[in-house]
C-alpha cells in the first residue's frame, strides 16, 4: 500500500511514521507513505498557496493551481483512490477502512486554513471523507487516522493479523464492541480477574467473551445492535 498525502506540514506525518507500528510498517514494506507539499508547486515567489476568498469572509482559502499541480505530479497506481478529508465527507468507519484496504495506494489531501476553492472538489472529483462532525484545524490528524486504520488491515501489518480481527466493529465481533481484558496480577485493589478466564476451558472463555461484547455493546452503542 502506497500513501501519498498531499501537506502543507509534511513534517508532521514524516515524525509519526518514525514511531511504533508504522514505522514497522514501513521498515518491513508492508506501506510506504509519502509527503508532498503544495509550496513547492505554486507560481507565487513567496510560495503563498491560499488567498482571501471572493464574496468576503474571514479566514484564507486554499488555491487551485499548487493543489491541482501537486496533485498530478503524483504518480499513480491503477487501482488508486483520491481522497479530501473534510468535515463535509462521508463519516469513517471500520466497513471502509477495509474497503480501502484494497487500494493499491490511496492520495490523501490535507487542508487547512478556512477550506478549499471549490473547483478543486469539482476538477480533480476525490471522494469526500470525515473523521466525525467536528472541525480541526488541519487534515494532517484524520490523514494519520486513515494510514493507521486502514493499514491495520494489511497482510501481516500487526504481525499477528488475528489481532485486527476481533478489534471493536470487525467481522469477527460481528461489527460490536470488543470484550474486556485483563493480564496479571490476578487480582489489584480488590478487583480480580474473572475466574472464566483462569480455568483453560476455550470453549467457556469464547462464550464468555462472546456475552461480556454484547452486554458492553448494548449498554454503550445500542445502535450497532441493529
Amino acid at each position: 500500500m502506497i500513501y501519498n498525502v498531499i501537506t502543507l506540514f509534511p513534517e508532521i506525518i514524516e515524525n509519526y511514521c518514525t514511531q511504533s507500528i508504522t514505522k514497522r510498517g514501513i521498515e518491513n514494506k508492508i506501506i510506504e507513505v509519502k509527503t508532498h507539499n503544495p509550496r513547492e508547486f505554486t507560481k507565487d515567489k513567496h510560495k503563498r498557496v491560499d488567498d482571501t476568498p471572493y464574496g468576503g469572509g474571514d479566514g484564507m482559502v486554499l488555491q487551485c493551481q499548487p493543489i491541482f499541480d501537486c496533485y498530478r505530479n503524483i504518480e499513480k497506481k491503477e487501482n488508486f483512490e483520491f481522497i479530501m478529508l473534510t468535515p463535509q465527507g462521508e463519516k469513517f468507519n471500520q466497513n471502509l477502512a477495509k474497503e480501502l484496504s484494497k487500494k493499491e495506494q490511496i492520495i490523501l489531501l490535507c487542508g487547512h486554513y478556512e477550506g478549499f476553492d471549490e473547483r478543486i472538489r469539482l476538477g480533480l472529483k476525490p471522494r469526500e471523507i470525515s473523521i466525525g462532525d467536528f472541525v480541526l484545524t488541519g487534515g494532517e490528524l484524520p490523514a494519520l487516522i486513515l494510514i493507521d486504520s486502514i493499514s491495520r488491515n494489511l497482510e501481516n501489518y500487526l504481525g499477528k493479523d488475528n489481532s485486527a480481527h476481533t478489534d471493536s466493529f470487525s467481522e469477527g465481533l460481528d461489527g460490536l464492541l470488543e470484550y474486556p481484558h485483563y493480564t496479571k496480577p490476578r487480582e489489584f485493589e480488590g478487583m480480580k480477574v474473572p475466574d472464566v478466564l483462569l480455568n483453560g476451558n476455550h470453549k467457556e472463555i469464547e462464550e464468555y467473551r462472546k456475552q461480556e461484547s454484547l452486554k458492553r455493546t448494548k449498554t454503550r452503542r445500542p445502535d450497532l445492535l441493529n
